[in-house]
């Protein structure tokens, strides 16, 4: 079968995965009237690129088949959690382009109705209080090889239990004394049924609850019955969930909850090249190695957004990638791909030359300026002309000039004639060179009547180079990011994986010249410098008047190069 989406002007059929199968034949067979999913993320850290494709599958089928999509923060344990990841995600998720069912939900909401739960297990003689330390709960719990063994207050009467949990509740217990446990089967051999614990003690303030809990549920007790309030009718999270959803099926065929959900597990995103263990991208923060959670270096959404992929590019690579159960590594060359294709067709055009080197055009007038025209972008009518003032003066980069230079050099070269991207031909005459014997300015003619036209003598100029006038320019500050690891698998194999941080995954350029237009740039708006690559303006470090571009990704791929060099 196959689904029919948009993209751009075109129609794309594409054959549905299994998630899009399962959900239509449950509509088909009526075992659901509505699709009801959830994107359950626990605010503790920033979302990364492995979320939005948990985003894009939650909420993209939920809109596919008429259903909704809640969103919801599993907000268990409260000493990593804080209200600044609550909104960086709401960002994240609202960046994407996808709207929430009704209001945030919190899985702190239903902290009274979990609390009440509990207490109907240890009424059903299902669950008890448990004294074992961690350390001995871990040894009492045995390996994937030999069962495990019961804990000596496994037998503790109903009435015992309902005392020992509300002591728990009332915070007349320490922390790590006692906690408690879900009654099922120490010999199971899915160690997650071995009377995994249901509520710890932890007497430390709640984000959005306040003090009012000195004791938390865990995450596996929380989730499933979290979906039965809310009416999820598909519970969809990543293969690593596979071993607790016998665990989850416990809880809700236990318990008298409203709703039955159903969980489904599709393969998560791995991205070579990439981190995306919240740890570790926490130390990477913590330790300076990065500028922040919204480094653009960093596989955050909102690290992402800040260097200037777009909302429509993730999307697309998540739609590239596809929902399998198969685990799978995904080359990064991919979702790179997907953002410079973005770019290349929706991304105005400008000119800014990143290291300066002055050309003085000496039959050029000294006092006069032309106001030539530019696309905005060669194949978009709908983006606004461009104005470039012409002087005597202009920047063009450093690295499109050289005193001599082979065939293959298709730029400036002493004697030679060179193309002004919109502009007119020139013809270098003579180097000024400073005591060390640096360049440090060109002289050169124009050729008349050659914008948009060969040179009358025949004689054509080699390529075409941008530039910048130097009358009327924009002083700028340019960081080219690149990956942030220079190796494959980061930290594979037991390595430290601070060792792959690429040394040259920044570099800042101070003194660029850009054009006028650039003036007007906004945060996240998208530009492709000529010859350089994709930029945008920094939100963060542009203050006062001063600017700043981010490089996004260049014109090519070239890690590809590298990769075929090695």
């Amino acid at each position: 079968m196959t689904e029919t989406t948009e993209n751009g002007s075109t129609k794309v059929e594409k054959p549905s995965h299994f998630i899009q199968n399962i959900l239509r034949k449950d509509l088909d067979e009526g075992k659901v009237e509505t699709i009801v999913t959830r994107f359950p993320p626990e605010p503790n850290g920033y979302l990364h690129i492995g979320h939005a494709k948990s985003i894009c599958l939650n909420f993209g089928v939920a809109k596919q088949f008429g259903g909704v999509c809640n969103l919801r923060f599993d907000d268990t344990n409260p000493e990593k959690e804080s209200d600044e990841y609550v909104d960086s995600i709401k960002r994240d998720v609202s960046w994407l382009g996808f709207d929430w069912n009704e209001e945030i939900r919190f899985t702190s909401d239903y902290f009274d109705q979990l609390h009440d739960w509990a207490l109907e297990l240890i009424k059903a003689g299902k669950a008890y209080v448990c004294d074992l330390s961690p350390d001995q709960a871990r040894e009492y719990r045995g390996t994937l090889t030999e069962p495990g063994k019961n804990s000596p207050n496994r037998d503790r009467s109903v009435a015992e239990n309902t005392e020992l949990f509300a002591k728990m509740r009332a915070g007349e217990l320490e922390e790590g004394s006692c906690s408690l446990r879900a009654k099922i089967d120490m010999a199971a051999p899915n160690i997650n049924l071995r009377d995994p614990v249901i509520y710890r003690i932890k007497k430390v303030r709640h984000h959005h609850t306040g003090d009012k809990w000195c004791i938390y549920p865990s995450y596996d007790f929380a989730h499933g019955q979290s979906d039965a309030i809310e009416g999820v009718t598909h519970s969809i999270c990543t293969l690593e969930f596979e071993d607790h959803r016998p665990l989850y099926e416990w809880f809700i065929a236990n318990l008298s909850v409203p709703a039955t959900p159903k969980q489904y597990e599709f393969a998560r995103l791995n991205l070579n090249y990439t981190v995306t263990s919240k740890r570790k991208l926490r130390q990477l923060v913590d330790e300076k190695h990065v500028d922040g959670w919204d480094d653009p270096r960093m596989p955050t959404i909102s690290g992402m957004r800040r260097r200037g992929y777009t909302a429509q590019s993730l999307r697309n690579f998540c739609e590239r990638i596809g929902v399998t159960r198969s685990d799978s590594v995904v080359d990064v060359g991919m979702l790179e791909y997907c953002v410079r294709d973005d770019l290349d067709k929706n991304a105005p055009r400008a000119m800014c030359v990143l290291r300066p080197l002055k050309v003085t055009l000496t039959n050029y007038p000294e006092d006069k300026i032309e106001r030539l025209r530019a696309p905005g972008h060669p194949n978009r009518d709908d983006l606004a002309e461009r104005e470039l003032p012409f002087s005597k003066t202009l920047f063009i980069d450093v690295e499109d000039f050289r005193e001599e230079a082979n065939k293959k050099y298709k730029r400036l070269v002493l004697g030679k004639r060179v193309r002004l991207r919109n502009a007119y031909v020139i013809e270098a005459d003579e180097a000024i060179k400073n005591d060390a014997g640096e360049v440090i300015e060109v002289k050169a003619r124009i050729i008349e009547n050659t914008i948009g036209e060969d040179p009358e003598d025949g004689v054509k100029p080699k390529g075409v180079i941008h530039w910048v006038s130097g009358a009327e320019n924009i002083d700028c500050e340019v960081r080219l990011y690149d990956r942030l690891f220079n190796e494959e698998s980061p930290g594979a194999a037991g390595a430290d994986f601070l060792q792959a941080i690429n040394p040259e995954s920044l570099q800042v350029l101070s003194g660029a010249k850009a054009e006028v237009s650039l003036a007007q740039a906004k945060p996240e708006s998208a530009y492709q410098f000529e010859r350089e690559g994709y930029f945008c303006l920094d939100d963060h470090y542009s203050r006062d008047g001063a600017l700043v571009f981010n490089r996004t990704i260049g014109l090519r791929d070239s890690w590809a190069k590298i990769s075929q060099q090695s």
